[in-house]
Parts: structure tokens; sequence; C-alpha cells
């Protein structure tokens, strides 16, 4: 199976759940949360003690759609 397809089993979007932002497996961890977990730094083993029904490969997952999210071609300036 190709790291891209890893990402979208376990990456999910329904509007339903957190409104439709992406999540994991359909829980309710928002791709952002956990992102932000780790920037904030936690260690992937610490998010798992803390969370029992995520999986590593879950984390790894997250960090995968966060690197395709990351693809661009060029950023703009942002202006307040």
């Amino acid at each position: 199976m190709g790291q891209t397809q890893h990402i979208y089993d376990r990456i999910t979007v329904d509007a339903a759940i957190c409104h439709g932002k992406p999540c994991i497996r359909g829980l309710r961890y928002p791709v952002e949360t956990v992102l932000e977990w780790l920037a904030g730094g936690m260690s992937i083993d610490e998010i798992l003690a803390d969370y029992e029904d995520l999986e590593r490969e879950d984390i790894l997952a997250v960090l995968g759609f966060a690197a395709r999210l990351a693809h661009v071609k060029r950023l703009e300036r942002l202006v307040a």
C-alpha cells in the first residue's frame, strides 16, 4: 500500500464530525489538534498514552497529511 493511500485510510472528512475538519479514522480527533500537540512538544508515545484509542499509524498519517498540505509552489506573505 502506498503512503498516500495509508494517509487517506486514516484521515477522514465527514461533515457530521468536527464540522467537516479532517479527523483521525472518523474519531473526534482533528488533524490540527494532533499537530498542535506535537508542535507543543508532546511525543508520539505521550499522545498514545493519553489517548488510548489512537494508534502510532494514526499519528504518522497526521504527519503525512500535513506534509502533503505543505506541498505548495509558492507562499504569499500574509498582510494583516
